[in-house]
């Protein structure tokens, strides 16, 4: 895939299927003895075409994307995470339930960990299935740098497949010098749609292309894992089953088969597809991002050989992961979170830091949206619940944008309008004027964090928690 110079200048968002892109720590560092270590270092990366310099990054072990973590399920994954940034930072572990001293959120579970700090992460992986990892300090600048990698949970029978491929899916805001733009924490950011970038990788390269066979069967593990894009794809060429939302295995006796339409990933999100190629020898298949101006392959698979002579049976559904069952629901602990704010949204005013502020005040304090008129992480939680117990919250967006709102520790069940409860995720889309009502049960102890994934959107005050007893 040949990428030009003035297609790169013209904020092109070409992406392409491919390993993770080999990456030159600035400053590498010997390996320490003990648990295996993490590190945060700065690094350079082969982002942009050959005729541009490497993009200066931030990555664990010096990679964009970090190295892939994986661990059988049941077993113990340990990390001394070395950070060797000029910031402090921490380590989420988005989307598994563990322990709540795991979580990684800075002034909530854990100290944030300074420059030249180590944290030790010990914790047993209870679901199989995808999830991933990225800091919780400044995550909007963090994350936006390379910080982030996926940590893949098996299962003790994996469904059959010739191939897994983990797919990291971000989009970068680079310079004409293929250099990262800081503009980090602009308030057009905060108080719109997020950053979103003008060049889009898939492990951290943008021209790459993967060889396959037709009829080879891969397992596909996509995530994304940029700022603020909701990515909404397409498969060509291809046929096959949708088996796991946000790591959880569906629900359905048998997997879904892949719409021909649109598969939505919010920022966060995570779908796992079992695909078989579908187009012939010497022919393409291809990921596809449908996008305003135009639709774009976003990877493109290349067909050359065949795998077998006759199709595989369908795959049969994955085994359920250890989530306990929703309580009665009519019995429910019910709350009310409220999404106020941002650029055309008529918020006034909003409590900070115990002091109701008008909304120029917010702004000058770099706060552009409120929960329940809260704008900034409260001193008390939004709920607390007993060990066990099963929650709704239903959240309701009075804005004019999109949020991506993610829970910590849990994973829920959004209620149709029927009230019947869909597939369990950890992070739902509610687009604007729009409600969303979610159940699960409170059964992981600890005081965890609910927000927005758009992390501008986080950052300028859509943060809050709730706390599980004991």
């Amino acid at each position: 895939m040949n990428v030009s110079r003035r297609r790169f200048l013209a904020g092109a968002t070409t992406l392409a299927l491919a390993g993770a892109t080999s990456a030159r720590a600035v400053a590498p560092s010997a390996a320490a003895p003990g648990p295996p270590a993490l590190r945060a270092t700065r690094a350079a990366a082969r982002l942009a075409p050959p005729d541009y310099p490497e993009t200066p990054i931030w990555g664990y072990d010096g990679q964009v994307p970090g190295p892939v973590l994986r661990v059988a399920q049941g077993e113990r994954l340990t990390r001394r995470f070395v950070n060797e940034l000029p910031q402090p930072s921490t380590i989420h572990w988005h989307g598994i339930r563990i322990a709540n001293p795991m979580d990684g959120v800075p002034d909530l579970t854990q100290a944030p960990v300074p420059p030249g700090g180590d944290f030790l992460y010990d914790f047993v992986a209870p679901d199989a299935g995808t999830w991933w990892y990225h800091p919780h300090h400044r995550t909007w600048e963090q994350m936006a740098r390379g910080l982030y990698g996926a940590l893949i949970v098996e299962e003790p029978t994996p469904p059959r497949a010739d191939r897994d491929e983990v797919l990291l899916i971000d989009d970068w805001r680079l310079t004409g010098d293929a250099g990262i733009h800081e503009s980090f924490g602009a308030m057009m950011d905060l108080s719109h749609a997020g950053r979103i970038g003008n060049w889009v990788t898939v492990n951290g390269a943008g021209e790459l292309r993967l060889p396959v066979k037709q009829r080879e069967r891969l397992r596909l593990r996509l995530v994304n894992t940029a700022n603020a894009r909701i990515f909404i794809l397409g498969l060509a060429g291809m046929e096959g089953w949708i088996i796991a939302l946000d790591g959880q295995p569906l629900d359905a006796p048998a997997p879904i088969p892949a719409p021909d339409g649109r598969i939505t990933l919010a920022p966060a999100q995570r779908v796992d597809l079992i695909v078989d190629v579908a187009a012939g020898d010497g022919a393409r298949a291809s990921i596809v991002s449908f996008e305003r101006e135009r639709d774009r392959t976003i990877a493109t698979l290349e067909v050359g050989g065949l795998a077998r002579p006759e199709r595989l049976p369908a795959p049969e559904a994955l085994p359920p992961n250890p989530v306990p069952p929703l309580g009665d629901l009519a019995d429910a602990r019910s709350v009310v979170l409220r999404m106020e704010g941002g650029a055309m949204g008529g918020m006034r005013e909003a409590m900070l830091d115990g002091r109701m502020m008008e909304i120029r005040e917010l702004v000058k304090a770099g706060r552009a949206w409120a929960f329940n008129g809260l704008a900034g992480m409260p001193r008390e939680p939004l709920l607390t619940a007993s060990r066990g117990e099963t929650v709704r919250i239903a959240m309701v967006n009075d804005t004019a944008w999109p949020h991506a709102m993610h829970l910590h520790g849990h994973h829920f069940r959004r209620l149709g309008a029927d009230g019947g409860p869909g597939p369990l995720r950890d992070t739902v889309l509610i687009d604007r004027n729009e409600t969303a009502e979610i159940a699960f049960v409170a059964d992981n102890p600890g005081d965890w964090l609910l927000h927005c994934h758009m992390l501008e959107h986080a950052d300028a005050g859509m943060r809050t928690w709730m706390r599980v007893a004991a």
